[in-house]
């Protein structure tokens, strides 16, 4: 009966994992193809985000990518919580999903658990717009602290036509300079 119990919650798990997996990229939203990981390497920082609870109150936020050796993608989250007054950061670890030419990734923070990250508009590896898993995860990021108006406007057009709704982006203040910022 226990044992019943337990191979019914294993595959129930494994449902779930699935389901999950599915379900890492809007409807609407494709990938970048031709996607050189090596040029995405570095500093961006963030720009406007959809407010949820892993950056609450986070300004001067930004992400540091390098690759590894068997070509996953070292993720390196930090800003500074104007709240609490510190700089905070977490490690955690990328994949692709598919092909590496193409930009669907998963990302890691805690553990085994993954969500989606799929740039679905790059501009010269300058700037990129960043879909999560489902439409309550959006960023736009930048090599620099700021971004052209055309290229804000481009991509603010892309995001409602993937259905998110751009009116709950937050802008991110970025007028500090991070302890993890290594340019």
């Amino acid at each position: 009966m226990i044992h019943k119990r337990i191979i019914g919650f294993l595959s129930m798990l494994g449902l779930v994992s699935f389901l999950a997996s599915c379900s890492s990229i809007p409807e609407k939203a494709q990938p970048v193809n031709q996607f050189d990981v090596n040029r995405y390497m570095g500093t961006w920082y963030e720009l406007a985000r959809f407010d949820y609870r892993f950056e609450k109150d986070l300004d001067n936020a930004m992400a540091q990518y390098s690759l590894n050796t068997d070509g996953s993608v070292d993720v390196v989250n930090s800003g500074y919580n104007f709240k609490k007054n510190k700089w905070v950061s977490v490690n955690g670890t990328a994949k692709f999903r598919g092909d590496k030419n193409t930009a669907a990734l998963k990302v890691s923070f805690f553990g085994p658990f993954y969500s989606g990250y799929n740039v679905v508009a790059l501009e010269d590896y300058t700037y990129a717009l960043v879909a999560g898993k489902n439409l309550d995860y959006l960023w736009i990021l930048s090599r620099e602290k700021n971004i052209p108006e055309n290229i804000k406007q481009r991509f603010l057009l892309k995001a409602k036509e993937i259905g998110y709704d751009t009116s709950k982006l937050i802008w991110v203040k970025q007028d500090k300079k991070s302890p993890f910022d290594h340019k």
